[in-house]
């Protein structure tokens, strides 16, 4: 299987760029959300974080009225 596909692969002229691509393409997406979370302030990260809890007090506060 593999035999055939890296047949197919080295007929394409130029298609050792790709894998680079993907790679410098999969750290940039990480590394910046790395960066994101680092730089986030600490009161947005405990609102994010109690978010299912207020939705559930919510809801049950709603069907009690």
């Amino acid at each position: 299987m593999l035999k055939f596909i890296k047949h197919n692969l080295e007929s394409i002229e130029g298609v050792e760029i790709y894998p680079i691509i993907s790679l410098v393409l999969f750290f940039l997406v990480f590394s910046t959300m790395i960066i994101f979370v680092f730089k986030l302030p600490k009161r947005r990260i405990d609102n994010l974080s109690n978010l299912p809890f207020d939705n559930d007090t919510n809801t049950k506060e709603k069907s009690d009225e």
